[in-house]
């Protein structure tokens, strides 16, 4: 198992630095382009989330965001000291209101699940929270090709 890890501030503009690193780690596991891009999606919005709400938007908190991958899986885990976040009550978005409604935002939650094939939120408040988000590279190779 092959294991990466990358320390940033929680600034907007270190969100280009997380999804080159993501982007590298992606493939080097050999993951498709198409896959890749829906991987760095769903970290993008779990980091966008954790710095708006976790942090609020205060730039010196810290995320940390491992990867690790083996022959069939490829795992990330993004962990923050900011505010806990309870994912169960976020309801499931209803897609026809909201285009209707042209809301913008509040679909993290619902992208990331759509996009990866293992969402899961562990949160010790006053301690850390980590979102792990993981993806069958086995699947989705065969897939591609």
């Amino acid at each position: 198992m092959k294991t990466k890890k990358l320390k940033v501030k929680s600034r907007t503009e270190n969100l280009s630095v997380i999804r080159d690193f993501v982007s590298k780690s992606a493939a080097e596991a050999g993951i498709s382009s198409d896959v890749m891009e829906n991987i760095i999606l769903a970290v993008d919005e779990a980091c966008t989330n954790i710095i708006k709400h976790a942090y609020g938007s205060v730039p010196d908190g810290e995320l940390i965001i491992k990867t690790k991958f083996t022959q069939a899986r490829f795992e990330i885990s993004i962990t923050d000291y900011g505010r806990s976040f309870a994912p169960e009550t976020i309801p499931e978005p209803d897609l026809q209101k909201y285009y209707r409604q042209r809301r913008v935002g509040g679909l993290g939650m619902y992208l990331m699940k759509t996009l990866m094939d293992d969402v899961k939120y562990v949160s010790i408040p006053g301690k850390y929270n980590e979102v792990l988000l993981s993806k069958n590279i086995k699947v989705a190779q065969s897939n591609a090709g």
